[in-house]
């Protein structure tokens, strides 16, 4: 699969007008009814409880295997994919489900800390990958993981799905064509941590769960039930907590507005305030700036306080607010009644007939999808700055060509972590 262009990777995708006001279920059914039986591509789920299970869901006519280290989540989404028309194999383990070779592709929707190792194995096996959000637990995963993908011709989706969202690529669109005139500010706005406490103690782990295989990559610890399934991301050996779970979608957006896909921000400063009573260990709030080339700042809040949630463009002429269904432009001091009306520009963005049907129409055509890889990547990248920032209290310089921070050794380690043997990404 040759590399696209910056052009057409940005050009509007044929396939896409025509499902595009669908919702979900309807994408998928659309995919499905296009193909025989023989012609689907067959998918394994890996990690199917919470998200992963909805993941799983949305593809249950193509799944032939499910992969799970909590025994109860595996049998439940063994009998699920059974009920709905196929019998498939289960697994404990990603590396046997990975040597299935009736198998083409893979869902990966276990904890952060686990994505690049199955990615890198589920690319270097040969299957074409869906990732969840935020792709990677530090900086030095994602460019293994797009080394992996890129070697082994694969299609990696991220799990950014606001990418394949209406009113995301129309707030984009207006900005990058100049409707708002020169972009002046970037606000992002997201919640803060919605860990459920109090903390409790250390445990044996449940008979059900298989806990040095959760861990995998992770450093060894005694097992405690706020720590795993949902909990887990607000512990850094496993996540980044609110900064990378709502980060990897509205400062992804931000940076699909200011074109830089490709780049990221020069400087990052940012403060923070943790748990008093230690529940968990990322932030409860915080305020970062980053500065991009061409000198514009994206203020991004976490936390109650803070910016209206989403992202919100400002320029010289106005403003452009997007969240999740809702899109609110001002032009001139006055709001515009229908923002979908407004004519765009010359540049036009990738139009998604939906997340995953979008990722199975660029298996077939084999072609990178509208949240390929290395934008996850570098989407993730931000989120992962912003973390720094906040945790060493310091400025950062970053230098997104050569992915590195400049000048601040104790900084420029915090983008890799060592594996916990015998994992490792090579």
């Amino acid at each position: 699969m040759s590399r696209l262009s910056r052009r057409q990777f940005l050009h509007t995708t044929a396939a896409g007008g025509a499902l595009l006001a669908l919702p979900a279920s309807t994408y998928r059914a659309a995919v499905l009814a296009q193909d025989k039986p023989s012609d689907r591509i067959r998918i394994g789920c890996v990690g199917v409880g919470g998200q992963g299970r909805g993941n799983m869901n949305a593809h249950l006519k193509n799944v032939v295997a499910v992969c799970e280290v909590d025994a109860d989540r595996l049998a439940a989404a063994a009998a699920a994919v059974e009920k709905g028309g196929n019998k498939p194999q289960a697994f404990a383990d990603h590396r046997k489900m990975l040597e299935m070779k009736d198998l083409d592709a893979v869902v990966i929707s276990t904890p952060d800390h686990w994505h690049a190792q199955i990615t890198v194995d589920a690319c270097t096996a040969g299957k074409d990958v869906y990732c969840e959000k935020p792709l990677t637990l530090t900086v030095a995963e994602g460019r293994a993981m797009v080394k992996a993908a890129r070697a082994n011709k694969r299609v990696v989706q991220t799990g950014s799905q606001q990418r394949s969202g209406k009113e995301f690529r129309q707030a984009c669109e207006l900005v990058r064509n100049g409707a708002i005139g020169k972009v002046r500010e970037v606000k992002v706005g997201l919640p803060g941590p919605n860990f459920k406490g109090p903390a409790v103690a250390d445990s044996e782990p449940p008979k059900n769960l298989d806990y040095d295989r959760w861990l995998g990559p992770a450093p060894l610890r005694p097992f405690n039930e706020k720590r795993v399934h949902y909990l887990f991301r607000f512990f850094w050996d496993y996540s980044g907590g609110q900064m990378t779970n709502w980060g990897a979608h509205h400062l992804d957006i931000a940076q699909w507005g200011l074109g830089m896909d490709d780049a990221g921000p020069e400087v990052v400063v940012g403060v923070g305030t943790f748990n008093k009573d230690k529940w968990f260990e990322t932030p409860e709030s915080a305020k970062i700036e980053y500065t991009y080339p061409g000198g514009v700042p994206v203020r991004c809040s976490l936390g109650s306080g803070g910016y209206p949630g989403g992202t919100t463009f400002e320029g010289d002429k106005g403003t452009v607010h997007v969240n999740r269904g809702k899109i609110e432009v001002v032009l001139n001091g006055e709001k515009v009644a229908d923002p979908y009306k407004l004519p765009t520009g010359e540049v036009k963005l990738y139009v998604s007939p939906g997340h995953a049907a979008d990722w199975l129409a660029c298996i077939k055509a084999r072609k990178n999808p509208v949240c390929d890889v290395e934008i996850g990547h570098r989407s993730a990248t931000v989120c992962h700055l912003g973390n720094i920032a906040v945790r060493t209290g310091r400025k950062i310089t970053w230098d997104a060509a050569k992915e590195e921070i400049i000048g601040d050794k104790e900084a420029n380690e915090m983008l890799s972590r060592p594996y916990r043997k015998p994992w490792t990404l090579g």
